[in-house]
């Protein structure tokens, strides 16, 4: 389905793009709506809960946060997220939400069509991302009201669709709705090319309207055929998340049938009746949300488990330890699970084994795990399917060594978590090559409530070109 026409796309053209966005997720979605000419205002009278923003606010009465110093805004707020303009863009659309509140947003929006930067949003799925990707009925981890994108909240769109929040929480299936129809709603489908896959980003040397750059690939129709495209862009902002592709763990067997990297693959097993309770154990394999969510499935049909993972139980890094036990019960089950279960004897949990501070070592045709702890020991398992669920990295092949030159740590692999691209925390624009920005996971903001800060500091860097453009 495409939402832009496919000759907009053409073959090139003589006058570049100012804007083309890499990733329709949350990220590229929040940087169309603010390009679209949709510019926040504080309200007239409304009055921030932080002392010091709420001076700084009544300073520039009337003038548009795209336009005010984002650094200067920003300076002393502190949250959870370690980007100023993220801590900024949300103090200013949930101003108390840390604290249990539910204060209305003190900004306002203007549709300023002569504002617009004309861009187009170019993604492999539909409006959403990555979200149409994941199992529909699957619960997220932020709290709904913190999904939510400007101006269209969640809990509101979501009583008007007669449906409800769970202990807070949505559905994968509602959120990639919601951005779906968040694009519609807001006039936005006409930036949008869904089923686009792009193959190539290049840049030249900069000429006097800024750098060059060439992006390429192809679009799929709906009969599975290809269009290829060629576009001419002055930017480029890089939004595709970092689901792309599965971590691996590098060893022996890893390739066999049986090896899979989506809870997706127990999903069908189970459904196909080849995995069932008198199985062998399913070996699981990580101690994310991912890992988790599987134990839960497996729990869930009875089918016997096997989970291991590298860490102590206790190792404050683990994911289990920063949620608040009351949002997240399922998952402070499982991690009760992991400390209680790490040897065989009879309990609850039934069919459910822990391998804390384990390393697989190698898998074999006859589907046998061969394990060492700790202190060396070597432990072999026989199990029916195995699951390697140690998180994903972004898929950054169709640029220039795929991208790893614009890492904080060149010589490390690029990650979201520990070495993303390196940007200036103002502008998301990238401190190694000008007219690159990057948002959301691949510049180290890995909330949905957070990401859309970078998309009003890259918002607000593109908007500044554009006036400084000449007649």
């Amino acid at each position: 389905m495409n939402n832009r026409s496919q000759d907009d796309l053409g073959t090139g053209s003589s006058e570049p793009l100012r804007v083309v966005i890499i990733g329709n997720g949350p990220s590229g979605i929040c940087l169309s709506y603010l390009l679209s000419g949709y510019t926040p205002y504080v309200k007239p009278g409304a009055v921030h809960p932080h002392p010091l923003l709420r001076r700084k606010l009544a300073e520039a009465p009337g003038v548009s946060i795209l336009d005010q110093d984002l650094d200067y805004l920003s300076e002393g707020l502190e949250g959870r997220s370690q980007s100023p303009v993220a801590l900024l863009f949300d103090a200013l659309l949930r101003p108390d939400t840390d604290f249990g509140g539910n204060m209305e947003s003190v900004l306002t929006w203007k549709r300023q069509k002569e504002r617009a930067v004309p861009h187009v949003v170019l993604g492999r799925n539909l409006p959403g991302g990555a979200w149409h990707s994941i199992e529909g009925s699957m619960v997220t981890l932020s709290q709904g009201q913190w999904m939510g994108l400007p101006d269209l909240q969640v809990k509101e769109w979501m009583r008007r669709k007669r449906r409800g929040l769970r202990n807070s929480r949505a559905t994968a299936g509602d959120i990639a709705h919601y951005y779906r129809e968040y694009v519609a709603k807001k006039g936005l489908s006409h930036s949008f090319v869904s089923g686009a896959t792009v193959t190539a980003v290049e840049w030249g040397t900069p000429e006097s309207g800024g750098p060059l750059f060439h992006v390429s690939g192809f679009v799929t129709r709906e009969a599975q055929s290809r269009q290829p495209f060629s576009l001419c862009a002055r930017n480029v902002v890089l939004a595709t998340g970092t689901s792309d592709s599965p971590a691996r763990l590098g060893i022996p067997g890893e390739a066999l049938p049986f090896v899979h990297y989506e809870l997706a693959a127990l999903e069908a097993a189970v459904r196909a009746g080849t995995v069932t309770p008198a199985s062998d154990p399913v070996l699981i394999v990580g101690a994310g949300l991912s890992a988790a969510d599987a134990v839960l499935y497996a729990h869930h049909c009875s089918v016997p488990v096997i989970h291991a993972f590298r860490r102590p139980v206790d190792d404050p890094g683990l994911v289990f330890n920063q949620l608040p036990r009351m949002l997240y019960p399922e998952y402070h089950k499982v991690h009760q699970m992991m400390r209680e279960q790490s040897a065989p004897s009879p309990s609850p949990y039934a069919g459910y084994r822990s391998l804390p501070e384990h390393q697989l070592l190698l898998l074999k045709a006859d589907r046998q795990a061969v394990f060492q702890d700790r202190d060396g020991l070597q432990k072999v398992f026989g199990v029916s399917l195995v699951l390697v669920l140690i998180g994903s990295h972004p898929d950054l092949s169709f640029l220039p060594g795929a991208g790893a030159d614009l890492a904080v740590d060149p010589g490390q692999p690029l990650s979201a978590k520990r070495n993303p691209i390196d940007v200036d925390p103002f502008t998301y624009q990238s401190t190694h090559q000008e007219g690159l920005y990057a948002l959301g996971p691949l510049a180290g903001d890995n909330f949905v409530r957070f990401v859309q800060g970078g998309a009003l500091a890259a918002a607000s860097s593109l908007l500044r070109k554009e006036a400084r453009k000449p007649p």
